[in-house]
């Protein structure tokens, strides 16, 4: 069995609701359904739940039990993440995706700061961070470039020929 002191209790739990509410914060400035709180729950509740396997472990081993409980978290925010998709509306509209693979994300990276993998939560923060930001506008640029007839996230384009109104 694996005791942790409580500094490093302390680092994982709050690095794990320092990142999820990072993504949340984005997801708050850019006026979407979830944002910072719900993200850093997100995180901490993960987190929290991967110390508890941690702590049943041999050190430095990630047990067939910890492996369960990872799986079920990542079950669990599945309908978290469709509970942000969903919504009620006259028309057929797929929207939150985005935010929807933030809470996936925030999931994720509260299970790597609950098993202490500190590069890993870096470079995923990292990388979501330039997706976030810079992402729009590439999926823009190459829509154009690639012989796209309309840009689908412009608001009021008209959907693609086919596709349900």
């Amino acid at each position: 069995m694996t005791e942790l002191d409580w500094p490093e209790i302390l680092l994982r739990l709050g690095a794990a609701t320092l990142a999820g509410g990072a993504i949340g914060l984005n997801r708050d400035l850019h006026g979407k359904p979830i944002g910072l709180k719900t993200l850093g729950i997100v995180g901490l509740s993960t987190a929290t739940v991967v110390l508890l396997a941690v702590q049943f472990a041999e050190p430095d081993k990630m047990t067939d039990a910890a492996s369960r409980v990872i799986q079920g978290i990542l079950t669990g925010i599945g309908f978290l993440g469709a509970g942000v998709i969903v919504h009620e509306s006259d028309r057929f509209r797929v929207r939150g995706l985005t935010s929807a693979a933030c809470t996936f994300l925030a999931a994720c990276l509260g299970i790597a700061c609950g098993a202490g993998q500190w590069k890993i939560v870096l470079v995923a923060l990292a990388f979501a961070f330039v997706l976030l930001t810079i992402g729009r506008r590439v999926e823009r640029w190459l829509h154009r470039a690639l012989g796209g007839r309309e840009d689908p996230h412009r608001p009021g384009a008209p959907p693609p020929a086919g596709s349900p109104r």
